[in-house]
Parts: C-alpha cells; sequence; structure tokens
C-alpha cells in the first residue's frame, strides 16, 4: 500500500514541478526571446484583454504600428503602464491616440512615440494573478517553500527505496553471519558427544 501511493505521490509531484518549470519558462524565457510580460490589472481593454490575463509584449517601430493595433505604453512619470487601442496616429508630431475597448471617450493625453513599449503580440488567460502572487511576498516566499517541498518529495521515492535496500542487505548479512555459529555450535556439540562416548569406553 505504501509502495502505491508513494509511486502516485511521485507522479503527482513531478507534475507540479513541470508546471511550475513551464510557468518559470513562460515569464522568463518570453524576456529572453524579446518579450516584456505585463499583467493586465484592469478592464479598460475588455473583451480583449480581461483583468487577470497575462500579455507577452514585443517591440516594434512606431512606423509599423496602424491605427486599430493595441499598444503597451507608458502612461506618465510614475511610470504607469497602459494597454489601449489606437484610434488616431499624429505622424507629425509623433503621437498616437488611444482608447480602452471598453471606455466610451478616447484617451485624454497622447501616446509620444518614444513611450511605446511595444504591441502585444499574444496572452495567456488568468495568469497574471499566479505571476502577480510570486512575484512580491507573502507569495514570493509560499512559492518557494512549496517549490523545495516539492522536490523533496519527487526524490522522496528513491530516499525510501535506497534504505529499503540497506536494511534487506543487513538482514542477508545477518542471516548470513548467524549461520557459522549454528555449524560451530553444531560441531561443539558433535565434540561433547565424542568426548562422552569416550570416556564411556574408557570406564
Amino acid at each position: 500500500m505504501k509502495s502505491q501511493f508513494l509511486k502516485v505521490w511521485s507522479v503527482v509531484s513531478t507534475v507540479l514541478v513541470i508546471m511550475i518549470v513551464l510557468f518559470a519558462i513562460f515569464l522568463t524565457g518570453a524576456r529572453l526571446m524579446g518579450f516584456r510580460v505585463f499583467n493586465i490589472i484592469s478592464g479598460s481593454m475588455t473583451p480583449e484583454y480581461n483583468v487577470g490575463d497575462l500579455i507577452y509584449v514585443k517591440s516594434v517601430p512606431p512606423a509599423k504600428i496602424k491605427v486599430g493595433d493595441p499598444i503597451t505604453f507608458v502612461l506618465n512619470e510614475n511610470l504607469v503602464v497602459v494597454t489601449h487601442r489606437v484610434v488616431r496616429i499624429d505622424a507629425e508630431n509623433q503621437h498616437f491616440y488611444t482608447k480602452g475597448d471598453a471606455n466610451e471617450t478616447i484617451d485624454s493625453s497622447p501616446v509620444h512615440f518614444n513611450n511605446v513599449i511595444g504591441v502585444p503580440q499574444f496572452k495567456i488567460p488568468m495568469l497574471g494573478y499566479v505571476s502577480d502572487f510570486i512575484q512580491y511576498p507573502p507569495g514570493m516566499y509560499i512559492t518557494i517553500g512549496i517549490c523545495a517541498v516539492l522536490i523533496f518529495v519527487v526524490f522522496l521515492p528513491d530516499i525510501v527505496g535506497k534504505s529499503r535496500k540497506k536494511k534487506a542487505a543487513k538482514l542477508t548479512a545477518g542471516s548470513e553471519s548467524v549461520q557459522p555459529a549454528e555449524n560451530g555450535e553444531s560441531a561443539q556439540k558433535a565434540g561433547q558427544s565424542a568426548d562422552t562416548a569416550k570416556k564411556t569406553a574408557d570406564d
């Protein structure tokens, strides 16, 4: 029963570790491929981008951005990042005019070409909640603890298996060491019987 439980738990923990690794790849690997990852925290772009979606943004030259494209840009001096759709382009003054799909009016401030981060290429729904959780305390510490436990659990069956093999080896060695003692005891009894027989013969 214990052996079956360990096998099942090994499979479950391995799947969880793989999921964590894949998530790490989605976050860090995407950056290595030239993407910047952002979490959608407002509903201004629904239904295109919903709260909790994780969007992957790639840098694009302003000249290639067209009316109707969603763009991710720095909104103000506080470095607030927003993703809205381009509704008009003022190429002469290097400005994009934007609007959230769910908003009724155009954004009050135009976006300068230099403030554009890029164009969203794809999204992963709901993954933003996970990303937000693991990047900041206490979620960061909880995640690290869970990963440590999972890694230990993955190797637990191997540790238990090796421990059982060692115990089995010790038991086998112990049974083998007892055998010569029994043979020696039999030999001693045989010697005592011979001595008794000799004394009887002498008498």
